[in-house]
């Protein structure tokens, strides 16, 4: 089942996801959390920041599990998704930083990256609530568009669609790495709740092709259909094509 929750804009956006997180985190304190990376997640981790400043939350028992990690890079590298984890949410709260996990990119061998990340997730019990964001071409976590829809954690070669939005973050698109791991489909399925997060008119086409369109592997996210327990927050720009449907 999917609840669409619409907001004004990002800030509200990112809000009310924070309250949906929130929500997990006091019924159950000892959550495990999959949380993603990009520019969509910041303004909910900020809020969650802010509730935790306020004494609002307690992440002293939480465990984390992260999507995906660029291939190559070093945990202080300032584009890896290790760094930007800590930098954005894990060094302002209580977390104990030993209970989060992030693929290691600096792994060379991919199976064994692949095959230990795999090991982590299952050793967690899986997430208790997932936290996505939604790429141009569908992608979630970076399961880009392909044949089939990847099981667990494996590597990817990016599309030059997602280098290419990758790149504002890099000096150059040439310094954008070309690989990345990532949690698989099913790893993801996998969770008990799914929370994904929208904002902007440049989502709408993609919003509407991954929960109204065809489950294909074509557009990764339109798996999500078959999930039991989705939530999908996004501002009105995001939502300009599915308004009048939800």
């Amino acid at each position: 089942m999917i609840k669409f929750v619409c907001a004004k804009d990002y800030d509200e956006m990112s809000r009310k996801a924070a309250n949906v997180i929130s929500a997990q985190m006091i019924m159950k304190p000892n959550s495990v959390l999959g949380l993603a990376t990009g520019s969509t997640p910041i303004g909910t981790y900020k809020c969650l920041v802010e509730r935790y400043e306020q004494g609002d939350l307690d992440f002293s028992q939480i465990t984390s599990v992260n999507l995906d990690e660029y291939r190559g890079l070093t945990h202080d590298n300032d584009q890896s998704y290790y760094y930007f984890m800590n930098d954005n949410l894990f060094s302002h709260v209580n977390i104990d930083k030993n209970n989060t996990y992030v693929p290691d990119g600096t792994i060379a061998d991919a199976d064994e990256a692949c095959k230990q990340y795999d090991a982590i997730v299952a050793a967690s019990g899986g997430a208790d609530l997932q936290l996505l964001g939604l790429g141009h071409n569908g992608h979630i976590g970076f399961n880009e568009p392909a044949e089939v829809f990847p099981k667990g954690t494996h590597c990817v070669d990016l599309t030059e669609s997602t280098i290419k939005a990758n790149a504002r973050f890099f000096a150059s698109i040439e310094e954008v790495p070309t690989q990345a791991y990532t949690m698989g489909i099913q790893t993801i399925m996998s969770a008990k709740k799914i929370l994904l997060v929208a904002s902007g008119a440049d989502k709408a086409d993609i919003i509407e092709k991954a929960f109204f369109g065809d489950v294909t592997p074509w557009v990764p996210a339109s798996i999500l259909q078959l999930h039991q327990d989705v939530t999908v927050v996004g501002d009105e720009a995001a939502f300009a094509k599915i308004i009048d449907k939800i």
